[in-house]
């Protein structure tokens, strides 16, 4: 392994941490400041802080399956990891990199709270659009999946992902 390569995952896992890091302080703050209170009301009717405790995943399916969604996270960042050690060091694969990023920590800041409390903490509510309320980790998955498939989708070819095997 190149020393850029060394770095590279360095990096990477440095912005892991300060993103999950960021994820962990939103939710600590929607613990202290929303948890048992009236929706915060930052533009009314349409964006709305709201405190929910999410047993479940996206949309609140899958209910009370907490080893599952920590046995999944624990899975897709062994995969994450795996891809990012074996990615070539050239410039293309940078937004992969970004997007892998995004996914590990949205992963790992789910888990976090999946292990700590036994449910996700979401607070973001788009209330225009009655969209299921969320969090910054799901942000980050969400972002991280959708640029991975306009990547692979728009940019990447089959060839470019010749360096993956088992």
């Amino acid at each position: 392994m190149t020393k850029k390569k060394i770095v590279t995952l360095i990096l990477d896992f440095i912005f892991v941490i300060l993103l999950i890091i960021g994820d962990q302080i939103t939710k600590s703050a929607a613990i202290v400041n929303l948890k048992g209170q009236e929706a915060l009301k930052l533009v009314d009717g349409v964006l709305h802080l709201h405190y929910l405790e999410n047993f479940g995943a996206a949309f609140g399916m899958l209910q009370n399956q907490k080893m599952f969604f920590i046995f999944m996270a624990v899975i897709i960042l062994f995969f994450i990891a795996f891809v990012l050690v074996k990615t070539p060091e050239h410039k293309k694969y940078n937004a992969m990199h970004i997007c892998l990023v995004l996914i590990a920590a949205g992963a790992v800041g789910n888990m976090i709270d999946r292990i700590q409390f036994g449910y996700v903490v979401d607070f973001i509510y788009i209330r225009l659009i009655d969209f299921p309320i969320f969090n910054v980790a799901d942000i980050y998955v969400v972002c991280g999946c959708l640029t991975m498939f306009l990547l692979l989708l728009l940019k990447y070819k089959e060839e470019d992902f010749e360096f993956i095997t088992f």
